[in-house]
């Protein structure tokens, strides 16, 4: 349970509350800080599945701590920067229910033991999610580059990724439903 790719999905877990309390006090400093520790977070996300396949030790236990951890950070620094007014509310909302949803969804699969993995939409979409949240922390121009505004455009990418992959979700979801439903 505690291999090297959990212990790494943990540290980015446990990075969530720093970068929150970074983002708690803003200043080009503790914005910084907060990108810097954010982007070693997001890091881990590739690192942890990486050494897990490489080394053999995909566990259940890592299937369901990857996907927490990205919706922890995700979740966690919109949040914060909607509080900020960095982001509107809405969008934050929108992103944060999509996760619920799907969650509920996988939750309830697994009850009929089906599982639904995540598809390229959702890996994209968590991708672009990290990426838009990156230079929304930054928020002050850097070297003269707007990067808040780079973040906002990425950020409704995301979202339309973010509804998108969550539509297809619910779609597997409801074919598999009635499959199981006709075979019963």
């Amino acid at each position: 349970m505690f291999n090297l790719a959990n212990k790494i999905t943990l540290a980015r877990i446990l990075i969530v509350p720093f970068v929150v309390i970074l983002l708690y006090f803003p200043g080009k400093m503790t914005n910084l800080i907060a990108f810097f520790l954010f982007f070693i977070a997001s890091a881990t996300d590739m690192l942890d599945g990486f050494v897990a396949r490489r080394e053999g030790i995909v566990t259940s236990f890592g299937k369901f701590l990857d996907p927490l951890a990205d919706k922890l950070l995700i979740c966690s620094v919109l949040v914060m920067l909607s509080y900020l007014g960095w982001v509107p509310a809405w969008i934050t909302i929108v992103i944060i229910c999509r996760e619920l949803i799907v969650t509920g969804l996988r939750a309830m699969a697994a009850d009929e033991g089906i599982v639904i993995a995540a598809d390229r939409y959702g890996k994209l979409k968590t991708i672009m999610q990290m990426l838009a949240c990156g230079p929304l922390i930054i928020h002050e121009p850097l070297f003269g580059i707007p990067v808040a505004w780079l973040g906002e455009i990425l950020l409704y990418i995301a979202l339309v990724l973010t509804v998108f992959s969550g539509g297809n979700y619910l779609y597997g979801f409801y074919r598999n439903w009635l499959q199981e439903t006709a075979s019963s």
